[in-house]
């Protein structure tokens, strides 16, 4: 199972993870990131790579 967990301190609301996320995993809700279809989740690590704030931790 994947967690995924978005500091929401750090976040900037830029939207890069929900752009990048080839499946939808987040949405913005109230100018930050949220994930919200992990099970969907690839573990494919390109939120976390590309978070430029480096807010997005995906732990296997």
């Amino acid at each position: 199972m994947v967690e995924i967990k978005v500091d929401v301190g750090k976040c900037t609301g830029c939207e890069t993870c929900v752009d990048t996320c080839p499946v939808g995993v987040y949405e913005m809700k109230d100018g930050k990131s949220v994930a919200v279809n992990v099970e969907d989740c690839l573990v494919c690590r390109a939120c976390e790579m590309q978070c430029p704030e480096g807010a997005i931790q995906v732990i296997e």
